[in-house]
């Protein structure tokens, strides 16, 4: 593995859920920390004729803890609940359609 690969992989278990909680911000008086999933990947290969490696990352705004006079709350982002939801459900659907189908018979 090249210096850098072993640098970025000996690094990897610092990153994780640390990486998901953004800096708490105070807006209009009340202090909001935004929550994300995160998943990220690195990899690398070779043969006689060279070799190479790369990586790569992606981050889905999940909601915010919002302080306040009940004290904190999480607060969902709708957008990406519906966008994350919307293949699961159709999925879930086809799968109980064909369940209900093969009990028919």
């Amino acid at each position: 593995m090249s210096n850098t690969n072993e640098s970025l992989a000996a690094n990897i278990p610092s990153w994780g859920v640390k990486a998901a909680y953004g800096e708490t911000q105070t807006i209009d008086g009340v202090e909001v920390q935004p929550v994300a999933a995160v998943g990220f990947g690195f990899g690398e290969g070779g043969d006689e004729n060279g070799k190479g490696s790369g990586g790569g990352g992606w981050a889905v705004p999940l909601g915010a803890y919002v302080g306040g006079q009940d004290g904190l709350k999480f607060r969902p982002n709708l957008i990406a609940l519906l966008a994350v939801s919307i293949p699961v459900l159709y999925v879930g659907g086809h799968a109980l359609a064909k369940v209900i189908k093969a009990l028919k018979r």
